[in-house]
């Protein structure tokens, strides 16, 4: 891989790491169901209006916005909102790559090699080691809370694979479409008029300004900026080759964490997190990768013609 791609990688994975700080600055002012709701809306419009549709069943696009963007978003916000530190839940959402395997094997028949194993248990006894230090502050729902958002994610990344899509750019723009609706309706129920009628009002004043440059964050940097220079370094190297760049995401996130919001992980967070990056790193390696890294290139540069 070039020099060139290698930062543009890197700089993919810090812009997602940093997403994480920007949900936490916006959850300050919007509740977090109507906040989830309104990052998807804001893309879904433009979606809509400029991007063809992508020529995949309806069913596992919906599955996909059902699981990616509304499941894992709905733990995410409401884990973050219910007091798990920002950093910590970038390392927490990464149980979606055990989650992927297991019911990879599980729904779609897929064979576990032996190091995918290993990867799947260290990474899942690192995060229980995350849920242990949870436990000992009295604080294990949220934890829980983000951990069923990555079970959501998994599910998204299952769907998103039965899509087979030749475009998966346009994919993952048009999953936005889906979760607008279930979001605000649950929102509605959950948070209540009154509570998103305040919040809307309160943010326009000036004290809500960071509240509005996190969402921007999200939407234009994080969702479309992160996801187009990642479909193209895609398109352009084997899956095994790019992937191993996600791991920077929690690294970000902690260390983002720590200099901007003064989180500190304890001991056994620390330990936990170590095991889920190298768990994660082997689980998504292997000769399975190789194999179909092939495939996926040829796939994605059609997209890139398109």
């Amino acid at each position: 891989m070039p020099a060139r791609h290698v930062l543009l990688a890197v700089s993919t994975s810090i812009i997602w790491g940093l997403n994480f700080m920007a949900i936490h600055v916006s959850l300050e002012v919007f509740p977090p169901l109507f906040l989830a709701g309104l990052r998807f809306a804001l893309i879904a419009v433009p979606t809509v209006l400029l991007i063809p549709r992508p020529a995949v069943p309806a069913r596992w696009l919906i599955a996909y916005g059902l699981g990616f963007g509304t499941m894992q978003f709905i733990g995410l916000y409401l884990g973050m909102a219910a007091g798990l530190p920002a950093g910590l839940a970038s390392l927490v959402l990464q149980s979606s790559a055990p989650f992927s395997v297991i019911l990879g094997v599980a729904l779609l028949r897929e064979r576990l090699t032996a190091e995918r194993a290993a990867g799947v248990a260290l990474a899942v006894l690192g995060l229980a080691l995350v849920g242990l230090s949870r436990v000992s502050a009295g604080a294990l729902a949220p934890y829980l809370l983000v951990l069923a958002g990555g079970l959501g994610w998994a599910l998204g990344n299952l769907a998103s694979r039965r899509a087979n899509a030749p475009n998966p750019l346009h994919l993952t723009l048009w999953m936005s479409v889906v979760p607008p609706l279930p979001l605000f309706a649950i929102s509605l129920v959950a948070e209540g008029p009154g509570r998103i009628r305040d919040a809307v009002a309160a943010s326009f004043s000036s004290e809500a300004i960071p509240a509005w440059i996190g969402l921007a964050y999200t939407v234009v940097l994080g969702t479309v900026v992160g996801a187009g220079m990642w479909v193209w370094l895609m398109s352009r190297h084997p899956v095994s080759t790019v992937a191993p760049f996600s791991m920077l995401v929690p690294v970000t996130g902690l260390l983002a964490g720590w200099a901007m919001l003064g989180e500190i992980p304890t001991w056994l967070e620390a330990a936990g997190g170590v095991l889920v990056i190298v768990g994660v790193l082997r689980a998504s390696g292997g000769d399975e990768g190789r194999r179909n890294a092939g495939a996926v290139r040829r796939r994605s540069q059609r997209a890139v013609l398109e």
